[in-house]
Formats: C-alpha cells, sequence, structure tokens
C-alpha cells in the first residue's frame, strides 16, 4: 500500500501547465527554473526534480538519462497519449550538445536484430547515437 500523500501544490500546478505547453521537447530542470525566473515565479531546483520525478512515476513525464556529462532531459507526453509507449532513441551534438529525439523505423529493426539474432535487449531510452547535428555539420 502506497501510504505516501501526493500534494497538488500551486508549483507542481503551473510546472505542468508550463509543461504542457511544451509537449516533446527534451528539457532539463536548469531550463525550468531559469524560465520561471525570467516571468518572475522562481520555482526552487529541489521542488522541480521532487514534481518532475512524481510526474515520471504518474507517466505524464518521460526521464531520459543521456550520459554522465549532461543533465537529466524531461519531456511531457500526457498520460493518455499514443506516444507515451513508443520507442525512440535519440542523436547528441557533439559540438552544441543539443539533443534530438528519434523515431525511427530502421531503429526499430536494428533493435528486433540484436534481440533475435544476439540476445541482447537495447534500452532504445538511453541508445544515443553521437555525432554533428545538421547546423554544426554545416559550419564545419
Amino acid at each position: 500500500m502506497d501510504t505516501k500523500i501526493k500534494y497538488k501544490t500551486k508549483q507542481r500546478k503551473v510546472l505542468q501547465e508550463y509543461l504542457e505547453t511544451v509537449p516533446g521537447k527534451h528539457i532539463t530542470v536548469s531550463e525550468i527554473c531559469d524560465y520561471f525566473k525570467e516571468i518572475k515565479n522562481p520555482i526552487g531546483q529541489a521542488t522541480v526534480y521532487r514534481n518532475l520525478e512524481a510526474m515520471v512515476d504518474e507517466g505524464l513525464v518521460n526521464k531520459y538519462i543521456i550520459d554522465a556529462n549532461s543533465p537529466a532531459c524531461f519531456e511531457f507526453i500526457e498520460k493518455a497519449s499514443e506516444h507515451s509507449n513508443e520507442i525512440c532513441f535519440h542523436c547528441k551534438c557533439e559540438k552544441c550538445g543539443k539533443l534530438i529525439h528519434l523515431h525511427c523505423d530502421e531503429l526499430l529493426a536494428i533493435k528486433e536484430h540484436f534481440k533475435n539474432d544476439h540476445g541482447f535487449i537495447l534500452d532504445s531510452y538511453r541508445t544515443v547515437f553521437y555525432g554533428l547535428c545538421e547546423k554544426c555539420a554545416r559550419k564545419d
């Protein structure tokens, strides 16, 4: 039995309202805190983390840990969304740090190949391809 009482605070409400305006976008806790600071309604980092983790548990938000050198990213997905269980992969630009969220049938085939032919199940949420984004590649 879960004896934790889940409070729906004012901060939780404004945080969720903000996340609903950026569905599908990867966002860090720092970016969220900066946004609320800019609009003169600051929310503490610990409060943002606590509420995001609760939303992850509730299925409203996905959490991505890309590597040990990058902060965790969060993505609002809406609980009943058809995308909430969708498999995705990521590309990270080694120059600017941009994170690209991929839904790709070819990569799904590779994931199936690993499972069927090698007995290895890829964690697509943590599978990251490193290289240059289109913008940084054009600069080089």
